[in-house]
């Protein structure tokens, strides 16, 4: 099992932090991981990104050439990044955000609310953690479960910000308890 993801959006939006906090929770469960993130003069308002892979098995080379999974959480990285994804690949969008449907017949997409779904916990800046927990439902065998991502939160967070883990993980918890339809 392999699994190539990239995560796209505003530099902002906390891309970066969900593809470290996915790869610590691979890390966590014995799978061999990569992590790469882009945001050079991207990282405030233009399209910040990462690539990460999480696998069964040793990762060759960490660069992506078409994803099984794009997240994108802004219109700008959607119509990037679609055209990235291999045949068959999901393409899981921000639906609180994006007003457009996706324009390959030949995907799976999944419309997520992110942004709405974070109400549900209070977490207005959660919408990357919402990824979280609908990565871990939807792409069975990644990441097992919630559990995982309490430990990469306790890594990736700063000692200043490790107050906010109970809300993080309750809002990934929430995305993780729904159901989603994916289409295609």
């Amino acid at each position: 099992m392999t699994t190539e993801i990239i995560f796209a959006g505003f530099g902002g939006q906390g891309v970066i932090l969900a593809g470290k906090i996915l790869t610590l929770a691979g890390m966590s469960e014995d799978k061999y991981v990569s992590h790469i993130p882009s945001y050079g003069a991207e990282m405030r308002g233009g399209t910040a990104n990462c690539s990460v892979i999480v696998s069964d098995e040793e990762v060759a080379s960490p660069v992506i050439e078409k994803p099984d999974v794009v997240v994108a959480l802004n219109k700008p990285s959607m119509t990037k990044f679609e055209k990235w994804l291999k045949p068959g690949g999901l393409l899981i969008y921000n639906s609180s955000l994006i007003d457009i449907e996706p324009s390959r017949k030949d995907i799976r997409t999944l419309a997520l609310p992110a942004n709405d779904i974070t109400a549900e916990t209070n977490n207005a800046r959660g919408a990357n953690m919402v990824v979280l927990g609908c990565l871990a439902k939807v792409c069975p065998g990644m990441i097992s479960g919630v559990k995982p991502f309490e430990y990469a939160l306790d890594e990736a967070i700063s000692a200043r910000n490790k107050k906010f883990n109970p809300i993080n993980i309750a809002t990934i918890e929430a995305a993780y308890n729904k159901d989603y339809d994916i289409k295609g």
